[in-house]
């Protein structure tokens, strides 16, 4: 299984680059395109109360962890097919797949062109263009991304086809039987999780690395995130999983982190679980727990 790259340099404090698209989608639809989505009572707000906790990385003594137990313990889970209603109107079907992805680095998109070369007709309902005329391209800043296509990203197979809608490369995997953070690019897979990095300073002039591990929420897309007709980490609709995403999304997790820090995670994840209910800062999208 790769591995995602530690980073430690002076840079490392963007982990997954934003996702340009949105911000360029975004002047060109009215502000208001989410307004309808909050109102109904769907989404809640982006700003409340959350519960953080801080530990040493088990693996690594110059590396700590901040982790948002709020999200990491609540029971978002993914509605795609389900119930999504796409981040562009009109586009359910795309779910949050509408501008393509961007690599986020050259072993990203390596990675990913391996596991192109393993797909066929018969999994991926773009597989003529793409061989045939590629599938990736370059935004206006000349970052390399997997390419849109007649609305999507080339490798979303519509409704109705006979592998399945959705992502090929996900299907790919599952059809191998390997996790999808094998074959999809770095930001596909880490969605809704987020990873980002700060250096700190500390009183007696020593510095950690903290990796903060939280909710890839609508300002995770940068400023056109707002604009997005539809977001799921705070909807309510995709919050009633019968695990916590800590569980749910354990092999990304251990991915990002590395088993020693997943492991420890768990634990103070389960010692929050267990605590006498109500819990100290819920997230607002998830049910009512039950005592």
């Amino acid at each position: 299984m790769p591995k995602t790259k530690k980073a430690k340099g002076e840079n490392s404090a963007k982990s997954s680059r934003s996702v340009k698209g949105a911000k360029d989608s975004s002047r060109a639809r009215k502000t208001t395109t989410v307004v309808s989505a909050r109102e109904n009572g769907d989404e809640k707000g982006l700003d409340f109360a959350r519960a953080w906790v801080e530990f040493p990385d088990p693996a690594d003594d110059e590396q700590v962890f901040r982790c948002d137990l709020t999200w990491l313990t609540s029971r978002w889970n993914c509605i795609f097919g389900s119930g999504c209603q796409g981040i562009q109107e009109g586009r359910a079907d795309d779910g949050c797949c509408t501008l393509g992805a961007h690599f986020s680095d050259k072993d990203d998109e390596k990675r990913v062109a391996g596991y192109v070369a393993r797909l066929t007709p018969e999994i991926w309902q773009h597989h003529d263009v793409g061989t045939e005329t590629g599938w990736i391209s370059e935004d206006d800043e000349g970052s390399r991304q997997t390419r849109p296509y007649q609305g999507s990203c080339i490798f979303q197979n519509r409704p109705g086809f006979a592998a399945g809608a959705g992502c090929s490369l996900h299907i790919l995997a599952l059809r191998e039987g390997r996790e999808p953070l094998e074959t999809k690019p770095d930001v596909c897979w880490q969605l809704p999780v987020r990873r980002t990095y700060d250096w700190i300073d500390r009183p007696d002039d020593s510095r950690v690395l903290q990796v903060s591990i939280g909710e890839y929420d609508r300002r995770g897309w940068g400023p056109g995130g707002h604009d997005l007709h539809w977001w799921c980490t705070s909807a309510t609709s995709a919050h009633g999983a019968g695990d916590p995403v800590y569980v749910s999304y354990r092999p990304e997790l251990t991915e990002l982190m590395g088993k020693a820090g997943y492991d420890r995670l768990v634990e103070l994840c389960e010692q929050r679980l267990a605590s006498t209910l109500p819990l100290v800062a819920p997230h607002p999208a998830d049910p009512p727990r039950q005592s």
